[in-house]
């Protein structure tokens, strides 16, 4: 259990009972549902496989520190020292 203290944040209250009753699902609003649908999510007709890999913290910051797409740079270099470019 966490000995951090509760925050009382007054932007984003704890919902009541009658908040709960006035909620709405997300198939009330289609171009949100769509939206969200969007992000995310490898796309279609991808060959990728998500895994869980331990890779040492350096390696990981050389490759972050690239910017947006580090991810697919770090795919190519592992695919280059497989011999498979």
């Amino acid at each position: 259990m966490s000995n951090k203290p509760v925050v009382f944040d007054d932007d984003n209250p704890e919902w009541t009972k009658e908040d709960f009753a006035r909620a709405k699902p997300l198939a009330d609003f289609p171009e949100l549902q769509a939206a969200l649908k969007k992000k995310g999510g490898r796309p279609a007709g991808s060959n990728k496989e998500q895994i869980a890999l331990r890779v040492d913290k350096d390696v990981v910051q050389h490759f972050r520190a690239s910017g947006a797409g580090w991810q697919s740079r770090m795919n190519e270099a592992l695919r280059k020292a497989a011999g498979l470019r």
